[in-house]
């Protein structure tokens, strides 16, 4: 197969990028360029519309679904696909341990009409249920699997080494290595006294995902857990090797999303941080996930994420992982998927308002908020069933806030010819 990447780099505007252009509002040909130089990819599924990640391009939202190793229900998996489908996510990646993992991928993508992303070490430890009846082999064979299945992208924890853990051991910090896929990587390459197989065969691993023109997403298994956690010696180290790694992906034709920031990251940092990503990487598509800007905010966090996630997104990470109410405590429940959703639309629109500018929603939304226009609100809002729960009275024009006494009715007389 001839990738997007290839195609772009010789000239192609391809139907995906056409089409992904169309629906941002941009020219193909700047998209084209984009992908050419690896500052945008193109996720492409077989039936479903393209999704553009990158430069010039809005916010994209990844909603993490899938069981875990103890807890798993089909039918609960399937409605969080379908919720994510519901309320506009751009991405869905399941991430299960537990159960029938292929016939729950199954299903859960067949009632999606999403990009789709997995993590393929998570089944591959899931079913082997040890780090050492898995062989490299095996761990490559995986994710090639997938692949071939169509999966949009791949999540492999490629760039760190034998080196970078021991960089890791002298760092101190509190939380250690909070990456579940880095950490089933690592502990395969201590448990088996090797080095890293996808980053030893990583020719042989891009070789393979041209095949199906699948996006590599290089993992961050040096990401910080907490905000106290600084970016350290193994993060720079891994950010670097990860920079050099996506070249040489991008030299096989594979498209590349970096996984960086950090999971928890002191607010103020933020800013920094991203930008210093977009640097060494030469400006790839950023995921972060989270980012978690405190620590206390636990069985809230999703509100707190999305406050990280727009100062993140605003400073130019490319596409978000959402974070529900249920992070660090369990597996999220439907409603807790719909709650991490609402607050990552909220940061991607935020982070897109600081990229681009004012949303012309927002303001056709205020002025029909000006002439208490409720169904007018609520066709503009990101989350309109939630809002119409909150006044589901649409023929009143007040609102019990403020009632007969809403500042907005009583100049309405003296400022509407004014508005």
């Amino acid at each position: 197969m001839v990738t997007q990447l290839q195609q772009a780099r010789d000239g192609v505007v391809t139907a995906e990028v056409a089409q992904v252009a169309a629906a941002e509002g941009i020219e193909p040909e700047v998209l084209r360029e984009s992908v050419a130089r690896g500052h945008a990819v193109i996720l492409c599924r077989r039936d479903r519309d393209p999704i553009g990640i990158g430069a010039g391009l809005r916010t994209k939202i990844n909603v993490n679904i899938g069981t875990s190793a103890d807890v798993w229900d089909v039918a609960e998996e399937v409605r969080k696909a379908q919720v994510a489908n519901e309320l506009g996510a751009h991405v869905l990646t399941d991430l299960s341990m537990g159960g029938p993992i292929d016939e729950i991928r199954s299903k859960v993508f067949a009632v999606s009409r999403l990009t789709t992303t997995t993590v393929p070490i998570y089944q591959a430890m899931a079913e082997a249920r040890s780090f050492t009846a898995l062989s490299g082999d095996d761990l490559l064979d995986q994710v090639l699997r997938h692949s071939r299945e169509g999966i949009s992208s791949l999540v492999v924890h490629a760039a760190f080494s034998r080196a970078t853990l021991d960089q890791l051991r002298g760092a101190h910090r509190i939380m250690g290595m909070v990456s579940k896929g880095g950490s089933m990587t690592a502990v395969w390459m201590l448990r088996n006294e090797q080095e890293n197989p996808f980053l030893e065969r990583f020719d042989e691993l891009c070789e393979g995902l041209v095949a199906a023109d699948t996006v590599l997403s290089i993992g961050n298994t040096m990401r910080t857990g907490c905000i106290h956690d600084e970016m350290d010696t193994p993060m720079h180290t891994e950010m670097e090797m990860a920079a050099q790694l996506a070249r040489r992906a991008n030299d096989h034709g594979v498209q590349v999303i970096i996984n960086g920031l950090g999971g928890h990251a002191d607010p103020r940092m933020i800013p920094a941080y991203v930008a210093r990503y977009k640097q060494v990487t030469d400006g790839r598509p950023l995921f972060v996930a989270g980012p978690m800007p405190m620590e206390v905010s636990v069985g809230h966090d999703h509100i707190a994420a999305c406050v990280g996630a727009s100062i993140a997104g605003g400073a130019g990470a490319d596409f978000l992982c959402y974070i529900t109410p249920a992070e660090h405590l369990k597996l999220p429940s439907v409603e807790e998927v719909r709650e991490g959703i609402i607050a990552y639309r909220i940061a991607a629109h935020i982070a897109d308002t600081i990229k681009f500018g004012r949303h012309d929603a927002d303001r056709r939304l205020s002025a029909a908020r000006m002439f208490r226009n409720w169904p007018g609100m609520f066709s503009e809002a990101i989350d309109p069933q939630t809002a119409m729960t909150k006044h589901p009275d649409v023929e009143s024009t007040d609102c019990t806030m403020c009632g007969m006494f809403c500042p907005m009715a009583q100049m309405e007389a003296f400022l509407l010819d004014h508005i």
